[in-house]
């Protein structure tokens, strides 16, 4: 059978009541077995589990030939344009630690195939106690934009390692404390940042002239849509909490 990815999120929550569960990775060789209690290495396990759960409720599903890059599962084989999902997991008792995407591939895939933007992300917050039982503590079930932000001197959370660079990062989207930055509001504005930070990196700016362009005919051929997408200096500064320290910074 075939279920969206809201449907998956509703069966998961409600009817497996996966909330309520626990779990163990366990790991033998020879006749040697263990309880692993690693705690970063649940996320890669979480998205395997997550293929044997599909299997195991005969739910449609084909995977992605490319790991670098969204979505882990096209739920309509059929149509790879449509039911995209994402499994992300991460430790609870810190904040997410796993990879969105690598942003040069990101701004590449969404000109190419905007639907890419489309993508349901599947999150679990896990937590695992000193005897390795897992339990899966949230889930979400959010879009790209709603899980990502600005940071103080990008207009995406980005992993820059040697002034390069590489992956975009996710936001504490589930609180407000502690954190300087909030997560984009729609689509548009998380378009904006894209097409703000491909010029700002020096390695994508002689793209950014026609960036937008391309991606607003892209967009608008799958979809039948022209965006109206803002300039990223006429949003920055809705993004920033007025205890940041970035605030008065950032006020015109």
């Amino acid at each position: 059978m075939k279920l969206t990815p809201h449907e998956i999120y509703d069966l998961l929550v409600k009817e497996d009541k996966i909330l309520e569960l626990q779990g163990q990775i366990k790991f033998f060789l020879g006749d040697i077995e263990i309880i692993v209690k690693q705690k970063d290495v649940v996320g890669n396990i979480m998205q395997e589990w997550m293929q044997g759960w599909l299997e195991h409720k005969n739910i449609a599903y084909a995977l992605s030939d490319n790991s670098q890059m969204p979505p882990d599962f096209y739920l309509d084989p059929d149509d790879k344009t449509s039911g995209l999902l994402e499994v992300k997991a991460f430790n609870r008792n810190a904040s997410p630690g796993f990879d969105i995407a690598d942003f040069r591939m990101y701004a590449d895939e969404i000109i190419n195939k905007p639907y890419m933007l489309d993508v349901d992300y599947l999150i679990f917050g896990y937590v695992m106690s000193d005897g390795g039982v897992v339990t899966i503590q949230d889930v979400w079930i959010k879009k790209v934009w709603e899980i990502t932000r600005r940071m103080k001197e990008w207009p995406v959370n980005l992993q820059i390692k040697d002034k390069v660079v590489h992956k975009i990062r996710p936001a504490v989207w589930y609180s407000t404390s502690r954190v300087d930055y909030s997560v984009f509001s729609s689509l548009e504005d998380f378009i904006s940042a894209i097409d703000h930070t491909v010029y700002q990196n020096p390695d994508t700016r002689d793209r950014s002239g026609t960036w937008m362009v391309k991606f607003l005919d892209a967009y608008e051929q799958h979809y039948g849509v022209r965006l109206n997408i803002p300039r990223w200096h006429d949003v920055a500064d809705s993004y920033v909490f007025s205890k940041s320290p970035d605030y008065k910074r950032g006020q015109r």
